[in-house]
């Protein structure tokens, strides 16, 4: 049986996908990999050392910070200042961004962009939970680095992923040549290649949203919920209700067997709730990689203008005939939903970058 390729073997043999790069983007993935196999052994102690409840702090958000938000937080943080590919770090947890190393961030190209524990408030009931990345290249090499390079919009990452912390651990990411799938061997402590070219189903059974919201969605997403649940042989329907409540875990389950995650607009959250920048945007990125689709009921999620660090957006994510199913249900009946191809990955200009 031959032994499976490492995260770091992997990267380096799908180095020519990336001309541009010069080896720093695969030292950059090294070092979010190093941080997600702290957090994994920490979130593996969960129940047996002090690291589980609440850090009697809030977040940019107002949202009560988990003891192991904060120590996700700063270990992302560290091993990026460590690596010196990244000038900033922009998190879920941070009201500002972070530069790294300098006041402007040095001669680092990189900004990366963080939600260190997404679905924390799972973790003291074992349920998964992850991390999740998204990485963009500066504007300007010879501009000091600043807001403007982490509020680009989401067509322009470089690379996108995720972690979770599950039955086992794996990292799922993208660079714009598809999506591969890692998955963390403990006996050696590397990440090997499990799920190369990973393709979401085109049609899905499963719908994933948090139905307790159910009266407070627009009549659009209660429409679709309706049509979910109606029984249709010729559309194989009714389809499974399955929300876990950690959009890393939802996601990636979907991705696998094929379904949609909807977190539409409510009435208390009338901008959506998830963030554009450390959840929607690289989440989309993945997911169209797969062959999906990701809008916010009416456009492409990676198109949206970014105008605010810890801006929301409602999401619709997943297989893509499940997605413009449920953004028809969004519109007028003489307003459907056309088909329409997803942009290639546009080649940019990094001819500014010295070697």
């Amino acid at each position: 049986m031959n032994q499976a390729k490492t995260l770091g073997q992997f990267i380096i043999e799908k180095q020519a996908d990336l001309p541009y790069a010069k080896g720093e983007l695969s030292r950059l993935l090294r070092d979010i990999g190093i941080a997600a196999k702290i957090v994994n052994r920490e979130v593996n102690k969960a129940g047996l050392m002090d690291i589980l409840g609440h850090a009697n702090a809030v977040n940019i958000q107002g949202e009560e910070q988990q003891k192991l938000d904060v120590f996700a937080n700063e270990q992302f943080i560290s091993a990026l200042t460590s690596g010196g590919e990244c000038c900033i770090v922009a998190s879920e947890e941070n009201e500002d961004i972070i530069y790294l190393n300098s006041p402007s961030g040095g001669n680092a190209k990189y900004i990366v962009a963080i939600d260190p524990l997404d679905g924390s408030s799972n973790i003291d009931v074992n349920v998964a939970v992850g991390s999740i990345f998204s990485i963009y290249r500066k504007i300007d090499i010879n501009a000091p680095a600043g807001l403007a390079d982490v509020c680009q919009k989401g067509s322009a990452q470089v690379a996108a992923g995720y972690v979770i912390y599950g039955s086992s651990t794996m990292l799922v990411y993208t660079t714009g040549k598809g999506v591969n799938g890692v998955t963390l061997d403990p006996s050696i402590g590397e990440f090997c290649l499990s799920h190369p070219n990973m393709q979401i189903p085109v049609e899905g059974r499963i719908y994933s949203i948090n139905e307790g919201n159910y009266v407070h969605f627009p009549q659009g997403v209660k429409r679709f919920i309706k049509y979910c649940q109606e029984e249709d042989t010729a559309s194989d329907r009714p389809y499974i209700s399955r929300y876990i409540g950690s959009m890393v875990a939802d996601l990636h389950r979907n991705l696998i067997k094929g379904g949609i995650f909807i977190y539409p607009v409510t009435a208390n959250a009338p901008s959506g709730k998830l963030r554009l920048v450390y959840e929607c945007n690289p989440m989309a990125f993945i997911i169209e990689q797969a062959g999906g689709r990701a809008t916010d009921g009416k456009q492409r999620i990676l198109d949206i203008e970014v105008s605010q660090l810890h801006q929301r957006s409602p999401i619709f994510i997943g297989s893509k005939n499940m997605v413009i199913t449920a953004e028809n249900f969004m519109q007028s009946e003489n307003e459907l939903v056309k088909e329409v191809s997803i942009p290639e990955q546009p080649v940019l200009d990094y001819t500014y970058f010295p070697d």
